[in-house]
């Protein structure tokens, strides 16, 4: 039986195993700000790259292929892996960057203007 491990799993403890990991490989000294923003940008390519090609809807239908969602799945945690060393060296509180991100955001995006568009107001 499968759980969902986003609701016992805490960022603090994935940010320590990630700096954990690159502690033990002596990678901290290739972590640098541009490194890591540039291996962010690489590896959501590299997610793109799966759904290049396909309608809106149709990339639904690349998730519902079991060896495409894996590969997905991959290249997402490479991306949440480089973001969180980024908030790790960067010294930077998840949690409160998006809390703070998102109060802009419904400033930015008030539901009256926003909700059901795609487009600028």
């Amino acid at each position: 039986m499968e759980t969902n491990q986003d609701t016992h799993v805490t960022l603090e403890k994935l940010k320590k195993a990630i700096q954990g990991f690159a502690v033990e490989r002596d990678w901290e000294q290739f972590h640098t700000p541009k490194n890591l923003s540039m291996a962010i940008a690489a590896e959501a390519a590299e997610l793109m790259e799966h759904f290049l090609w396909k309608e809106g809807t149709e990339s639904f239908d690349v998730l519902g292929n079991d060896k495409k969602r894996n590969e997905i799945a991959e290249e997402l945690a490479d991306i949440l892996i480089f973001s969180l060393e980024f908030a790790n060296i960067a010294k930077m509180d998840v949690a409160s960057i998006i809390e703070d991100k998102m109060k802009t955001n419904a400033l930015k995006y008030p539901v009256e203007k926003a909700k059901g568009r795609a487009d600028k107001y």
